[in-house]
Order: C-alpha cells, then sequence, then structure tokens
C-alpha cells in the first residue's frame, strides 16, 4: 500500500520513501532520518508523527534538533560540508561516514553515490554497527537511483507538502 504522501509520485521516488520508511521501522533506536542534495537540500525524512511520539516519550527538556525533518538535514549539511573539507585538508580521499557520539544520543552522516547524504539520529541505546549497517544497505539500493531528475521531483514533493498546495 503506497502511504498519501507518495501519491502522484514516480515509482523510484515512491521506493525510496518506502526504504526510508523501513530503515526507520525496522531498525532500533533510530529517531529520524533525513536524506540531503550535494546543495544541502533536503530531499526525503522520515515520518514526522514518529519523531513527535519520541519526543513526547522523553522526561527532561532537550535542546538542539528537535527532530525536525529542515533540524536534522542542517545538521547532517553541515556535518557533511566539514567533513569534506577535513578530508580534502588531510588528502585522505572522499568521505565514507561520520559518527557523532553524545552522552544521549547518536547522529551518523554517510555519502550517497551522487554527493547527497543520509542523515540518521539515533537513540542514546540504539547499536551503532546495526545503523550503520542498515544506512549502507539503504545507500546501496539507493544511490544508483537518485538521478538529477529524481531529486528534482523529490524537492518538488516537499516544497508541495510544505505549503499544503495539491501535487
Amino acid at each position: 500500500m503506497t502511504a498519501p504522501s507518495t501519491f502522484g509520485l514516480s515509482s523510484e521516488a515512491r521506493n525510496l520513501h518506502w526504504l526510508l520508511t523501513n530503515l526507520v521501522e525496522e531498525v532500533p533506536g533510530i529517531l529520524s532520518v533525513a536524506v540531503v542534495s550535494s546543495d544541502g537540500l533536503l530531499l526525503l525524512s522520515s515520518d514526522h508523527a514518529r519523531n513527535t511520539e519520541a519526543r513526547e516519550a522523553r522526561t527532561e527538556p532537550r535542546t538542539g534538533p528537535r527532530g525536525s525533518a529542515a533540524d536534522l538535514a542542517t545538521v547532517v549539511s553541515g556535518i557533511g560540508s566539514l567533513t569534506v573539507g577535513a578530508s580534502k585538508l588531510m588528502d585522505f580521499g572522499p568521505v565514507k561516514h561520520t559518527m557523532v557520539a553524545m552522552d544521549e544520543g547518536s547522529l551518523f552522516v554517510m555519502s550517497i553515490s551522487d554527493g547527497s547524504l543520509l542523515g540518521v539520529h539515533g537513540s542514546a541505546d540504539c547499536d551503532m554497527s546495526v545503523v550503520a549497517y542498515h544506512m549502507a544497505l539503504f545507500v546501496g539500493r539507493a544511490g544508483h537511483v537518485l538521478t538529477p531528475e529524481l531529486r528534482s521531483e523529490l524537492r518538488k514533493s516537499l516544497e508541495t507538502e510544505s505549503t499544503g498546495s495539491p501535487r
């Protein structure tokens, strides 16, 4: 069954939405996911209702990104840019993935073949190796279909969602 948010999208776009939803639902500890283009624009994000439920389940107040797709995309894009700069400075080749471990959560950023980035916000108790493995599967499946045309379609889809205009 196709989720309502994928109505009117190409089969490739629906497949990417399905892969992303599957990643969030099947991997314990993932709070939110964002796919960001090489120019820093959000292309795809996880279910916002799930992010809200996870935030409401917390007992102590938090600062920083609150599960917003735009917040996660901004952080992922920034970390991606910083690590690419470090890679060039150190002349070690392209960045494959980055992990930031914090006291109460983790952030994972993985390169997709076209320069886009997959970012995952994980809970403190997530198994980092399991998250990284499933991210690599997503990148392997998504990388070859993330064409310029598909990126454009995904951007337009997010713009339409945010303005509430019909597709």
